[in-house]
């Protein structure tokens, strides 16, 4: 321990020493007004590149990716432009004086690679967290490679090791297994996005196939990049097998219900029981399915509310599908009259009425028939035809709003239930009917 802190203390003289002569040199005063003018140079190509990329997709109406792609590019010229003009500075100087009067050109070489990479997976990446563990890493690789201790760092992440079978594991090979497999996401989230967009751009196929189409198709690249990144690095994939076991008994404890979502969201995909669009109910939810996701669907209510339901659910429980075969949907209005009322005027009027509605079908005519002699009235049920099942609550309250005004013209009338009450009590029993007008 003692002889390491001596030495961080040496290393930190000497820089120092190597700073403070540096500082004192007329080249550092000559290097850092290169870097002055690299900055200047970068900046003004960024601009003079944006406007004319921009100006140039627009007017060839190049597709979305590649505009995407451009723009990405032009992001990062700045960073591109003032690493460019630094190594050039750099090399010229290396080679037309002593190295060390180029060593801040180099110092400022390798903070614009940093700067570079940061720009140009931060241009790219979505995900916060990512961002900043990239930039995090850039920057200290930057600072490593200045101080001369790289090479070192990455002897020593590489000396510390776990032998699991015939795999080795390090800190550098997770190190390199992470980031290669972050770049080999990103380019299969990309390769899936533009499937995407060109499947639900096909006419020909069904909202179902389409859904499933594209679950394949991410399952699949996920799987290619994953292998990818871990072969990439060296690790044999055959010499995890020895965590088959462990994993399956995980999948079939920990992960059995999302396993079991997985799979049910598969049948419903391929049965095309329930398609993206379908107006359903599940439970006393109705709702018309916005999204189906691996482990769930999304219902939207008219209310503006959204039901997430396991995909497990629609497979176990009763659902109703409004829209299966035909979207075609039959409204049923119950109403009563009392017995002075005539019930063929009562049909006629509520058939009339109920075919007055604009979304009423023409080609299938309202019905209406007297179902019971109750006690307090005649009951009747009225049923109309809808194009579809969009706003039935709307339409049934429409129709019994105008067949109340249509018996009002007509006079006639609701129903009153008849009530007996018997008062039984005091010296004289007293036997009270009452009857409710009609």
């Amino acid at each position: 321990m003692d002889m390491d802190l001596k030495d961080l203390m040496e290393l930190v003289q000497t820089t120092a020493r190597g700073v403070g002569a540096e500082i004192s040199s007329p080249w550092f005063y000559l290097q850092f007004g290169l870097i002055l003018v690299a900055t200047g140079i970068a900046y003004a190509a960024e601009a003079a590149v944006r406007n004319r990329v921009d100006m140039t997709s627009l007017a060839m109406g190049w597709p979305l990716p590649l505009r995407h792609f451009v723009r990405v590019m032009v992001s990062s010229a700045s960073a591109a432009v003032f690493t460019l003009v630094v190594i050039i500075s750099r090399i010229v100087m290396y080679h037309a004086t002593w190295p060390s009067r180029s060593y801040l050109l180099m110092v400022a070489a390798k903070l614009g690679l940093a700067w570079l990479a940061i720009r140009l997976l931060t241009s790219v990446l979505r995900n916060e967290f990512i961002v900043k563990l990239v930039s995090i890493t850039a920057w200290f690789v930057a600072a490593l490679s200045i101080l001369g201790q790289l090479d070192a760092t990455v002897e020593l992440l590489d000396s510390y090791a776990i032998v699991l079978g015939g795999l080795r594991l390090t800190p550098l090979l997770v190190l390199k297994a992470g980031a290669l497999l972050i770049i080999a996401l990103w380019f299969t989230n990309v390769a899936s996005n533009f499937a995407e967009s060109k499947i639900n751009s096909a006419s020909d196929l069904t909202p179902s196939i389409q859904v499933l189409l594209v679950k394949i198709i991410r399952i699949g690249l996920l799987a290619v990049a994953i292998v990818i990144a871990l072969g990439t690095v060296g690790i044999d994939l055959s010499a995890l097998a020895v965590f088959s076991g462990a994993v399956g008994v995980g999948i079939g404890i920990g992960l059995q219900k999302i396993v079991a979502n997985f799979i049910s969201g598969i049948i419903l995909l391929a049965d095309k029981s329930v398609k993206p669009g379908d107006l359903v109910t599940i439970g006393d939810n109705t709702g018309r399915i916005s999204a189906m996701k691996t482990r769930y669907i999304s219902v939207a209510a008219g209310d503006g509310r959204e039901f997430l339901v396991p995909n497990e659910d629609l497979v176990t429980q009763k659902v109703v599908n409004w829209t299966y075969t035909d979207k075609n949907t039959l409204v049923k209005i119950t109403f009563g009259t009392n017995y002075d009322a005539d019930p063929k005027l009562v049909c006629k009027l509520a058939i009339d009425t109920a075919a007055a509605h604009p979304r009423a079908q023409k080609a299938k005519p309202p019905n209406c028939i007297l179902t019971e002699f109750a006690e307090a009235g005649m009951k009747f049920s009225l049923t109309l035809w809808l194009a579809d099942p969009d706003g039935m609550d709307n339409v049934r309250s429409d129709v019994m709003l105008a067949l109340w005004d249509a018996f009002k013209r007509e006079g006639i009338r609701v129903p009153y239930p008849v009530r007996e009450i018997r008062v039984r009590g005091g010296a004289l029993p007293v036997e009270t009917t009452v009857e409710v007008p009609n």
